[in-house]
């Protein structure tokens, strides 16, 4: 089990990356920064970034404008 911004959970499932979750969990805004497990996952490696079995996931989006 994952849990997401401490109150969504996600089944977990083998080779899941923060791709994967993204997917999953229906986020498809550009600007999401990501961390697992309180590390920072910079938006290149969201394809290879594995998410562990039990992961504490933050994922917020960014604001932009004027």
């Amino acid at each position: 089990m994952v849990i997401i911004n401490n109150r969504d959970k996600l089944e977990w499932q083998e080779s899941m990356t923060v791709r994967d979750l993204l997917t999953k969990m229906g986020y498809t805004y550009s600007l999401i920064t990501v961390t697992v497990n309180g590390e920072l996952v910079p938006k290149e490696n969201y394809e290879d970034h594995a998410v562990p079995d039990g992961a504490d996931v933050t994922v917020f989006h960014l604001a932009h404008g004027g």
